[in-house]
């Protein structure tokens, strides 16, 4: 296990609240998140830390699982409030977002890195001051035209294929960030990157 019993693990997803944005492509790490509280039987639903947080015991780790609530481009300051009040390092704050060069579909587990463009990852860089955290990209599609605004692209919805290959990966989403506490990063990338299921 890779986990040690006396650590807490946090589990992030990225979106933006509101009925509007709920199914928009940038709510992927919500929805995915949403998907993972169900499986685990936690409610995210304590108000706290600009944010709704839950927590749940997996496999002898104490999970939190948080959607910041400051909208996307602010998220990094509810993860570093409730990460703070909680003492977990980045090495164990795990990000579930959308990546806009992965198709429907498909996923990419990673270990750290760089924002890549994304404003939620971004200020969560900014908040931590570190990139060291593992993440779990959501595949949600590029532009369909290059002259399209991105902030439109991210807030537009899904067409209803796009919605079922979506699933799958939302699905795997959370099996991977289990994954990563459990068997570490590399195991998980091994498991969930790459083409679709």
């Amino acid at each position: 296990m890779f986990g040690k019993k006396s650590e807490s693990w946090l589990i992030v997803g990225l979106g933006n609240p509101g009925k509007e944005y709920e199914k928009t492509r940038h709510n992927a790490g919500y929805r995915a998140i949403d998907i993972l509280a169900a499986k685990l039987g936690c409610k995210i639903d304590k108000a706290k830390f600009q944010g709704l947080f839950g927590q749940v015991n997996y496999a002898g780790v104490k999970l939190l699982l948080l959607k910041p609530l400051t909208y996307m481009n602010l998220s990094g300051r509810s993860v570093l409030q409730l990460s703070a009040y909680y003492q977990v390092p980045p090495q164990r704050i795990i990000i579930l977002f959308d990546d806009i060069s992965l198709e429907p579909g498909r996923l990419r587990v990673r270990p750290d890195g760089s924002a890549g463009g994304h404003n939620g990852i971004k200020s969560i860089i900014a908040e931590l001051g570190s990139q060291d955290f593992p993440r779990v990209k959501i595949g949600v599609g590029a532009k369909a035209h290059s002259e399209q605004d991105l902030a439109d692209w991210v807030l537009s919805n899904f067409s209803s294929l796009e919605e079922k290959a979506l699933q799958t990966s939302l699905e795997n989403a959370a099996a991977a960030a289990l994954c990563i506490i459990e068997h570490g990063v590399p195991e998980a990338a091994n498991r969930y990157n790459g083409s679709k299921p």
